[in-house]
């Protein structure tokens, strides 16, 4: 590891020594899952993941986050937590509502297990893009250990390259909700078909996905690299023909390519 990053780390873990237990709420994600070891590594066994498991998150996630806390000898809690009443319209605000509801049940859970502190994985890059769930982290008093030692996405994956975690190059996977247009009802069923969806499209190897659901229009992003294994006349009818086995009767491919907050842009633009 390079100097710069290693002493970074050793902070990180001093930071985290100074904890007597640390909850850590755990999606089995890039940020989550260096944040984990690193706690492991500084507190030993004074650690507890909690994961969440709730209609908007898909399923493999969940198994790669059992899969890893069982790998490392970590305790681990998987939390079923329904669709929370306050969003279930989508609202513009949901980001702020979900994590307020979900961190208070994770906080709730952690002092029954007698962990006094709940951690997230909110890194430097967060605080760049609008992340209004970071009020509701500050709200709580949720520690931000990434954050607070100054990480930014680059440096958790190149120490995570280094550490030999699998997902130094898992691409970032935002909760299912995010597929989904501001103050639209939410139904499980499309929830499973977007799953459904960009499971396939994962399959055939296309790993930075996202498919924003329109009502039965399917809106696929992903990065100008992979435009080329979609646009082949034959793959694209074999993709149509699985998605709308899935439930969409319209299948498209967005020309900017993949981005964060695709659907929030689209509906931001139509309020104009």
């Amino acid at each position: 590891m390079k100097e710069e990053l290693q002493k970074k780390y050793d902070g990180l873990l001093r930071s985290l020594g100074k904890l007597d237990n640390l909850a850590v709420a755990f999606s089995g994600g890039v940020d989550s899952v260096f944040l984990l070891y690193a706690a492991k590594e500084a507190i030993g066994k004074h650690v507890l993941a909690l994961t969440v498991n709730s209609p908007y998150i898909p399923d493999w996630e969940i198994e790669e986050a059992k899969e890893f806390a069982a790998s490392k000898g970590i305790e681990h809690q998987v939390v079923d937590v329904p669709v929370p009443k306050q969003i279930k319209n989508n609202p513009e605000d949901r980001c702020y509502l979900c994590k307020t509801f979900v961190f208070t049940l994770l906080k709730e859970i952690a002092k029954h297990r007698g962990f006094s502190n709940l951690a997230d994985g909110t890194n430097l890059d967060d605080t760049k893009d609008h992340r209004p769930g970071m009020k509701a982290l500050e709200e709580l008093n949720v520690l931000s250990p990434l954050l607070k030692n100054r990480f930014t996405k680059n440096d958790i994956r190149q120490a995570s390259r280094e550490m030999g975690l699998y997902t130094w190059e898992k691409p970032a996977y935002a909760c299912l909700l995010t597929r989904i247009p501001y103050n639209t009802k939410i139904k499980e069923e499309m929830l499973r078909r977007i799953e459904k969806a960009e499971t396939y499209l994962i399959e055939l190897g296309i790993r930075a996905i996202r498919v924003r659901a329109h009502g039965d229009l399917a809106r696929i992003e992903t990065e100008p690299r992979y435009f080329e294994m979609l646009s082949g006349e034959s793959q694209m009818k074999k993709i149509s023909r699985q998605l709308k086995r899935y439930g969409f009767k319209y299948v498209t491919l967005d020309m900017e390519g993949y981005r964060t907050g695709g659907v929030s842009e689209i509906f931001k633009e139509k309020e104009k």
